[in-house]
């Protein structure tokens, strides 16, 4: 299956959330959604630890790495250095409004520099042999997004970007925080999709507030390429990702048990153990595996209040589940 293809329901990049244990859970759900790592930066990949950066298990394909940055020459040696890592995509973070990111001068604030973000991306792809895609926002501060929207597509598809995921909420750089900026602007969907309408040749994906995959479909039902889902992935993913491959992709096969992601787990829990991980790091993207369940609240809690402690190990997620199986009993 082409990566465009895959695309057509993807989980988004998110600091702190989508880490390579998050990655392996959720591939456990769905062989077919496109998955994102958290945002890095372009000079931390070239001056940082590259393996703890970049690394990945080879069962999360597909698989997309977003970079931060503005620098072409920087933004182009990082790209070069994460294909070697076989990353499935490479995507530009033009969307993330954190203030951190503003002061590197990435992120939404480079909504307001089109030409400079066509640069970095002709700079990236011509470094990279697989496909560089953009991540954006609708516009940022006093921005009219139904001007400033469609000259950004413009311009980056000009420099050879053929696939965008448009968040359709514009960032308030002043007066918000990163968290407010997720949900208090207001989301312009009809927008976004007379994006696609304008632009029929570019494959774009909508994103932002979308809770269901019945949400996902009526956008794809209405012209959308791919959807992309944030929040309701992470904090109930048996909801959105056990059936997305039928209902999404049109797989025949039957969706797996929330019980059985749970057990399938156990060895990668086993093997980060051994290497010196600890538990809390992998169980803490799993909390909301059978949330909506009986017996949800029983294993969130066993998880959340043992999973921390030293010499924490598989047994813990099995008793945990002993929860939610009485229940299912």
């Amino acid at each position: 299956m082409h990566i465009n293809q895959h695309a057509r329901l993807s989980v988004a990049p998110m600091m702190d959330w989508t880490d390579r244990h998050c990655r392996f859970f959720h591939r456990l759900m769905s062989a077919r959604a496109l998955l994102y790592t958290e945002m890095v930066t372009a000079p931390a990949v070239i001056h940082g630890d590259r393996d703890r950066l970049l690394g990945h298990d080879a069962a999360e394909h597909p698989v997309a790495l977003q970079l931060g940055g503005s620098d072409p020459a920087e933004l182009a040696e990082a790209t070069r250095i994460a294909a070697g890592y076989g990353y499935d995509e490479i995507n530009l973070n033009v969307g993330c409004p954190s203030d951190r990111v503003q002061s590197g001068c990435f992120g939404a604030v480079l909504m307001e520099r089109p030409t400079l973000v066509a640069e970095c991306v002709a700079a990236m792809i011509a470094a990279s042999p697989v496909e560089v895609t953009v991540k954006c926002r609708i516009g940022v501060d006093e921005q009219i997004p139904e001007e400033t929207l469609p000259r950004f597509l413009e311009t980056v598809a000009a420099a050879g970007v053929t696939r965008v995921t448009i968040h359709a909420r514009k960032a308030w750089l002043q007066g918000l925080s990163p968290k407010e900026n997720r949900d208090i602007p207001p989301l312009d969907y009809p927008l976004v999709h007379a994006m696609k309408r304008a632009f029929p040749r570019l494959h774009l994906s909508i994103n932002g507030g979308i809770a269901t995959l019945a949400e996902a479909q009526a956008h794809l039902d209405a012209g959308m390429d791919g959807v992309m889902i944030g929040r309701a992935a992470y904090h109930t993913p048996a909801e959105i990702l056990l059936s997305a491959d039928r209902d999404i992709f049109g797989e025949t096969t039957s969706p797996k048990t929330a019980e059985q992601v749970a057990l399938e787990m156990l060895p990668h829990i086993e093997a980060h153990l051994a290497a010196g991980g600890r538990l809390n790091q992998v169980t803490r993207h799993m909390l909301g595996l059978f949330a909506g369940r009986p017996g949800a609240r029983g294993w969130k809690r066993t998880l959340s209040e043992e999973a921390h402690r030293d010499g924490a190990g598989p047994e813990v997620v099995e008793r945990a589940l002993a929860h939610v199986i009485r229940h299912a009993a």
